[in-house]
């Protein structure tokens, strides 16, 4: 299935429902940061920007930056 375009809010709410935190200290400008420790105690960490619609290729990094596949990622929605 095709990602769909969304914007970073949609993408920040999917994440935090997949258990990701916050890392205010990590993200600088227009870009956030989240956190998660995996089931290996592998920190995973991935940066979100900031801005209206997030192109499906930075939406695709970010899937693997999250350890998620994109059909995990849609439920999250």
């Amino acid at each position: 299935m095709r990602l769909p375009s969304l914007s970073s809010k949609d993408i920040i709410r999917a994440l935090r429902k997949a258990g990701f935190d916050e890392a205010p200290q990590r993200g600088k400008g227009s870009h956030r940061a989240f956190v998660k420790k995996d089931s290996t105690g592998r920190v995973r960490l991935v940066i979100v920007p900031q801005g209206k619609d997030v192109p499906r290729g930075t939406l695709v990094a970010i899937l693997e930056q999250a350890g998620l596949s994109k059909d995990d990622f849609l439920q999250l929605l």
